[in-house]
């Protein structure tokens, strides 16, 4: 009896260490996902409030370096390369500091996104992108600090920082008409060596050698430099349609490519096709 005593008594004491107080927090998390054009940007950031307190110049001094935000750093992701007022800035993931002063603030794209808050020491180096920006009075005051984004265009945005009776702007561009025209380009030339392949493959295990056939020729066509996994698919298409001197030949060449290029299992794998097929 003892023994299931203490055991409970174990199993409670457990459950009591393991639980945990959850509680609203004082400056929530918010994620914003936004594609701009083609490319999707997205930022993470926690949402400090007023509260009756007097933001610039004293909670969040003038001309010193701020997370922008609350908690961990602020962040913003990139699909693809963009510029920033500007300047250009590589695809991927950033923090943004700022230095926000009375006419114009500082905005900083910094590498490392790992801070909680600012670094512990900054590094000239992971600046990835910094540009200055005028600080915008409005006429009402934002109670809880936001980011938004607004003024989209085919290739633009603008990405907004708002607080007290402040807002800042920063102008994001996008290379969505390159990325577009090279869309258009490459569905107007038709299918690609890799479509065709991938068709020919499929063609060919769902049983119309016809086609796959058909497509495993454009597909080699198509291709810039040969390639002996494509003849190797060529040889089995044309053995299943019946034309052996075909797969023969294609066998040959995919065997000769396989041996330039030092790969054992297509060596081995055309070499018996090519005994079974009675290759001379």
């Amino acid at each position: 009896m003892k023994k299931i005593v203490l055991f409970l008594f174990a199993a409670t004491l457990s459950l009591g260490i393991e639980a945990q107080v959850k509680t609203p927090q004082p400056s929530p998390a918010s994620k914003i996902e936004q594609v701009i054009g083609l490319t999707d940007v997205a930022v993470e950031y926690s949402r400090p409030s007023m509260k009756g307190r007097t933001i610039y110049g004293n909670l969040v001094p003038f001309d010193k370096l701020w997370r922008t935000g609350a908690n961990k750093n602020t962040t913003i992701t990139f699909s693809d390369d963009v510029k920033v007022e500007g300047k250009e800035l590589k695809k991927g993931s950033y923090a943004i500091f700022t230095k926000p002063g009375k006419e114009n603030w500082e905005i900083i794209f910094y590498s490392d996104t790992n801070n909680w808050g600012t670094p512990r020491e900054w590094d000239d180096a992971k600046v990835a992108a910094k540009a200055t920006v005028k600080a915008t009075t409005i006429p009402v005051n934002i109670e809880t600090f936001t980011i938004v984004f607004s003024d989209f265009t085919m290739d633009s945005a603008k990405l907004s920082f708002l607080w007290a009776n402040v807002e800042t702007t920063v102008k994001i561009e996008v290379p969505a008409k390159k990325m577009a025209l090279a869309s258009i380009e490459k569905v107007m030339a038709g299918p690609s060596a890799g479509d065709h392949y991938q068709a020919a493959t499929f063609f060919k295990e769902t049983g119309d050698i016809a086609k796959a056939k058909e497509h495993i020729d454009k597909a080699i066509a198509a291709r810039e430099k040969p390639a002996f996994w494509y003849h190797r698919q060529q040889s089995l298409i044309y053995a299943k349609s019946g034309d052996k001197a075909g797969a023969i030949k294609a066998a040959q060449t995919s065997l000769e490519l396989a041996e330039k290029a030092g790969n054992a299992d297509y060596v081995k794998m055309n070499k018996d096709s090519l005994a079974e097929w009675g290759a001379k």
